[in-house]
């Protein structure tokens, strides 16, 4: 009997050692060997393919910075596993352990930081409308009747319908799976405007087959900050996390990659995002945080 006691409690220790190093993303690193970061296929220049499981971006470089931090504290070099993750299942692959880091476009808002951590703000978004440049619209009242895409598990069309200017404009949703998938709904017809983070919608004009043929227009919906998801209750690899980004930030290489990926011409097509860093940005960086959106939208 003391024998099977003796075994059930350790496997009870076991079992409650792997549930703590599920949640311990540098002890995790450790024992495997391996860091997964979670990456966007078309999230502007802050995170998409350059094909046969390639990616780049602004967000990816932090990362990539963020991880080469991760080894020295495992004590040993780490295999970079690369997840793509969709607006509707990065969440869960972050929550369940599949996804170490997310590397992508999510914003920080107060109910995501029920179910996960953000490091520091890296960037914050003006939420747009992209539209055909002979579409005639150029505002949000534009868009009354009109058929709006946006991207499945997003908040954009939400905070466009909580919008001041929005009142009385009636539109219908379509959605993509993707920020590609939201894209072309604009540029076969099927919608007759994208409603997105700025630099997605930048980045997917400029990556488009005739980038004259679009334009971003009328007022800001809403200003997010964008950050790099982990996972919560790891204050540890927060602290790295954070700790790397300021360093950045006071060392004045984060600005230059900012200036890489959205001012500079970028793989594969060497085209240019053009979106210089917002005065929101630029004070995100100057007074480090990770504010939820609901702070950004107090007045």
């Amino acid at each position: 009997m003391k024998k099977h006691l003796l075994a059930f409690a350790v496997a009870a220790l076991a079992v409650g050692g792997a549930f703590a190093q599920a949640n311990d993303t540098i002890a995790k690193a450790k024992a495997s060997g391996v860091v997964t970061m979670g990456v966007r296929d078309s999230s502007g220049a802050l995170s998409y393919t350059l094909g046969d499981g390639k990616y780049a971006g602004y967000h990816v470089e932090v990362c990539q910075r963020i991880i080469a931090n991760l080894e020295k504290a495992a004590g040993r070099k780490l295999e970079v596993k690369y997840q793509p993750v969709t607006s509707q299942n990065r969440i869960p692959l972050v929550q369940n352990g599949t996804v170490d880091i997310e590397c992508g476009s999510t914003t920080n808002n107060a109910t995501r930081q029920k179910d996960v951590s953000f490091a520091l703000t890296t960037y914050v978004e003006e939420v747009r409308i992209a539209t055909k440049a002979n579409s005639g619209i150029t505002s949000l009242a534009n868009l009354n009747g009109k058929n709006v895409a946006t991207t499945t598990g997003t908040t954009s069309v939400q905070l466009l319908r909580k919008h001041e200017r929005a009142n009385g404009v009636d539109f219908k949703e379509v959605f993509g799976k993707d920020h590609s998938e939201s894209f072309l709904l604009l540029e076969s017809g099927r919608a007759d405007a994208f409603v997105m983070d700025g630099q997605i919608l930048a980045g997917n004009i400029a990556t488009s087959k005739n980038p004259a043929d679009y334009k971003i227009v009328g007022e800001v919906i809403s200003v997010e900050p964008i950050a790099i998801m982990l996972r919560k209750d790891d204050p540890a690899f927060k602290k790295l996390a954070d700790d790397t980004i300021r360093e950045l930030i006071r060392t004045g290489e984060l600005a230059k990659m900012y200036d890489k990926w959205f001012v500079q011409p970028i793989p594969p097509k060497n085209t240019r995002v053009g979106l210089p860093a917002s005065d929101a940005t630029k004070s995100a960086w100057a007074s480090p945080n990770d504010k939820p959106l609901e702070e950004y939208l107090k007045k």
